[in-house]
């Protein structure tokens, strides 16, 4: 009984011990600096969104009033609720002040005057699962192609895969989608032609959902993955390419090590640096590449939200979502340089900044 006391309290030391190593270190130092220096950038994302959206003809409840069972009583009391009476520069700062005390970034005329954020965080999951599904196939594809590109340095391997990159950065989202949309007809019903889920989806069970879902998701992710894959896989074969010319490698093949052990444990660690740069701002374009596919396939995300925004003038939508787009840019920058660190430990997080 008397050890209890001193056992919880050791261990209590010991957790204390672990978070102020975590506070105190490098990591976490860096990303306190780097969120307090995007503040000023989402500052001026947020005036940005807020002024460009005001270019736009008319307001947020021209849509209240086509609609004749909405009176003008009911549009004025919006007017004041939500500062339309004010002038622009005091519309902005309401605007803000809601962001910031509330999370709120205003109401939906498209739907019913729901919250915008809400709206948003609806349609999240299904962008990030299409973006994401579409970042691993494109990265499973093009990094062994570059790396295949690069060993085979103007062999016939080499040329046919520099052929294909030509074509796949030839072919725009527009394009692609189309084409896999025709190939969906033409082979139905083997793929889905849209949405996420099937007729039936509700009723199957928990293994039959997912492989539902990610039936839905395989023509989807390859319309996104096979127009940017090409770029990934030159950039591969250029950084590994100069890696091979770099004197410890060539060192490492006079001590005997085994070409794959060069080329995979020497050659590609240090190559990928740059890639897991290229990483970040992908994700940071996550939104505005899935927005074509979203429509092409009746995918329920945020790009077919924000094109519907668009077309119905709905403002404090159009700004939230550009404000999300300025987030996940310095999400991903930020998620970048933590995994530069992860991979190649000899970097300091502050020579990044």
């Amino acid at each position: 009984m008397t050890m209890t006391p001193v056992s919880f309290q050791q261990r209590w030391q010991t957790l204390m011990d672990r978070l102020i190593a975590i506070v105190t270190g490098e990591t976490f130092s860096y990303v306190v600096k780097r969120l307090l220096q995007a503040l000023p950038t989402l500052l001026l994302t947020s005036a940005l969104s807020f002024f460009l959206a005001q270019l736009m003809p008319g307001d947020f409840l021209d849509q209240l009033r086509q609609n004749p069972q909405v009176s003008q009583e009911t549009i004025e009391n919006y007017r004041k609720l939500y500062g339309l009476d004010r002038p622009v520069i005091m519309q902005y700062f309401y605007w803000l002040q809601q962001i910031i005390t509330r999370g709120d970034f205003g109401p939906s005329s498209s739907y019913a005057m729901r919250s915008t954020t809400s709206l948003i965080w609806e349609r999240v999951p299904a962008t990030l699962l299409l973006s994401i599904s579409s970042l691993i196939v494109t990265w499973l594809i093009a990094i062994p192609l570059g790396v295949l590109g690069a060993v085979h340095q103007n062999r016939l391997i080499d040329r046919v895969l520099r052929v294909l990159s030509y074509i796949g950065q030839g072919f725009p989202t527009l394009i692609t989608g189309l084409l896999l949309l025709f190939f969906a007809q033409m082979t139905s019903p083997l793929f889905p032609v849209g949405g996420m889920t099937s007729l039936d989806h509700a009723d199957l069970n928990g293994l039959g959902r997912l492989l539902d879902i990610g039936w839905h998701l395989i023509l989807p992710t390859l319309a996104l993955s096979l127009t940017s894959f090409a770029g990934l896989q030159r950039i591969t074969r250029g950084e590994l390419l100069d890696v091979l010319r770099q004197d410890y490698i060539q060192t490492a093949r006079a001590k005997g090590l085994s070409e794959n052990r060069v080329i995979y444990v020497h050659a590609l660690r240090n190559a990928v640096n740059p890639l897991i740069t290229l990483l970040g701002f992908e994700f940071g374009s996550l939104l505005g590449g899935a927005f074509i596919t979203e429509n092409y396939f009746n995918w329920p995300g945020l790009g077919r939200l924000i094109l519907q925004a668009v077309q119905a003038q709905d403002l404090y939508l159009v700004m939230a979502s550009l404000m999300m787009g300025g987030v996940m840019l310095i999400l991903g920058n930020l998620l970048a340089d933590i995994a530069l660190k992860f991979v190649d430990p000899r970097i300091q997080l502050s020579e990044l900044q």
